[in-house]
Order: structure tokens, then sequence, then C-alpha cells
């Protein structure tokens, strides 16, 4: 159950004749800009955005302190933080999606690696619960047969959920050390680094990771990164604020659809469009002790969000 935060100073009402201001958590995408810049215009909803330059950087005081009325989180963060009964639900909007296979590398100075090699190597991930990191390990174990329990993960950050503590499969890296350098040094095999390619010496572990990920997604769903929450309170006695939210976040991804921005065409909005993708996130944080259990779909939303499309 979603339940409030205990804050006396975030109220709403039921019903109010003045724009409700949201405190909002969002980064700069093209899918984003015609919300940011204020082009999208509201008779009920303000948006007032925290001075954030990397969304991912508001997530801790997000499920923490619940600092934020309405926010862009990364799908598996969410998950845990609706295990902890943090006070949001969430809004079925994609704002960050991708494919992953191509994020997880290797020092090729050091020979040739592949997948079926990982089984008792060290691998590098920000924290095991980022979602990045949880896609590539789903990927790993249902596309190409590997055992994940057979690898140790070396994490760089804490979990974002405090309440949350990770598996004894992984250790924390020296805190000097960059993921990185471990990489390059050798004191890791292989390393969950994004889109991040900073060196000439990585390269990419999965090959033909473009071909892999649309055949990928053609089965699974495209992978989701991040998507929209908002407080419980909101959704429980505004429904017409919170279709308001969607309303928007709506036709500022079709405004970037339409000056051209392909990456924006491929954000599904509303539950089925993303139900693959959701169901198998949630598999693979389960099987990966993320959360404690499996939910249905339907689960991760309210009365109000689901029927949102």
């Amino acid at each position: 159950m979603c339940r409030p935060w205990n804050d006396p100073e975030r109220k709403f009402v039921v019903a109010t004749s003045e724009k409700v201001k949201l405190f909002t958590l969002l980064g700069d995408y093209p899918n984003t800009s015609a919300l940011k810049r204020g082009e999208i215009a509201s008779d009920l909803a303000a948006l007032e955005f925290a001075d954030v330059k990397v969304a991912n950087t508001g997530f801790k005081p997000l499920v923490r302190e619940a600092r934020f009325d309405l926010a862009e989180l990364a799908i598996v963060t969410y998950l845990q933080a609706k295990a902890f009964h943090k006070p949001y639900v969430l809004l079925p909007i994609v704002v960050m999606a991708r494919g992953q296979h191509h994020t997880i590398v290797y020092n090729r100075e050091r020979g040739r690696l592949a997948p079926a090699d990982l089984a008792g190597k060290r691998v590098g991930v920000r924290s095991y619960g980022v979602t990045t990191g949880v896609w590539v390990r789903g990927i790993l174990h249902q596309q190409y047969g590997v055992d994940i329990a057979r690898i140790r993960w070396v994490t760089f950050e804490e979990p974002h959920v405090a309440e949350y503590t990770d598996p004894a499969s992984v250790e924390r890296a020296p805190a000097a050390r960059t993921m990185v350098q471990m990489l390059i040094d050798g004191d890791l095999d292989a390393a969950i680094v994004g889109d991040n390619l900073s060196d000439p010496r990585l390269a990419t572990l999965i090959p033909d990771h473009e071909t892999a990920a649309a055949t990928w997604a053609a089965e699974h769903g495209a992978p989701i990164n991040h998507m929209a929450v908002i407080r419980c309170e909101l959704s429980q006695q505004r429904a017409d604020l919170v279709r308001e939210v969607f309303r928007m976040f709506k036709e500022s991804r079709d405004i970037a659809v339409h000056r051209g921005d392909e990456a924006a065409a491929r954000l599904q909005f509303g539950l089925e469009p993303n139900r693959r993708a959701l169901q198998s996130i949630i598999d693979m944080a389960a099987r990966q002790e993320l959360i404690p259990h499996r939910w249905d779909v339907e689960e991760l939303f309210d009365d109000v969000t689901r029927d949102l499309a």
C-alpha cells in the first residue's frame, strides 16, 4: 500500500481554484524539453523544477526524504521504494529508455572476453540496484545462459533506498578507486559503465550488441530506465491533477516526436504498451534479490494511474 508522507508542510486539498505547485525532479531530454521550457500550459499544475543537473543525483532525496512531489525515477529504485512503502505511486510515463547490451565492457588489452567467460569473474557496477545493472544481469542470464550467481559484483555506491542491503555476492570497491581505473588495472574483468566508453581500451562485451538488443526488445519489450512517479496523496485526492500531469508529459513527448527526435518516438505511455518490459524488470529484480516478491504489473499503479492512457 502506498502510504502518504507525514509532512505537515506538504498537504494537498481535494479541490482548489488555484494551480497546485509541484516540486519536480526531471532531467533534460528532448522529450521533456517543451515541458521544462514552459511551452505547455496548464490551469491545474505549476511545475517547479529542482535545480539538479543529473536526475539520478536526486533519487536518494526522493526515496529517503520524500523531497519531491513529482519526479523521474529509475524503475528498479521505484520497485524497491514500493517494497519499503515509500509515499509514491508509478505513472505510466516512460521518461528514459534505451537498449542495454552495449553498456557492459571489458579491457581489450587483457584479452578477448565474452559473456560465457564471466563465471568466476569480477564485474563492476555503480551500485547493485542500479537499473542498467539489473537489466544487464537479466540479459546475460536469459539471452546468454550466464550463471550470474557465480559472478562477483563490485559496487561503488550505496543503494538509493537506505533500508535495502546488498546480497552476500556483492562487495564494495575501495573508496579511492574508480570503476574504469580498476578495469584498466585488471582488478575488474568487466564493468557496466552505461554509455561511458571513456577509454579507447574498452570494448563492448556482447558482440553485435545492436542486433542482440533488437532481438531482446522484440521478445521482452524495450528496456525501461526511468519512469515518472507522484505522491500518493495527490493521486488519492486529486485525480484530475494526475491526469493533467500525464497529459503534459505526453504532449511534451509528442512535441519532440514532431521535431524529429527518434528516441522520443520510442517512449511509450500507458500500462499496456509497457507491460512486457515492466514484467521483465519485476521478474529480474526478484530473481536478483532486489525486491521480496514478484508483483503483477497492475500492482505498480493505483486506481487512478493504472487507467491513464
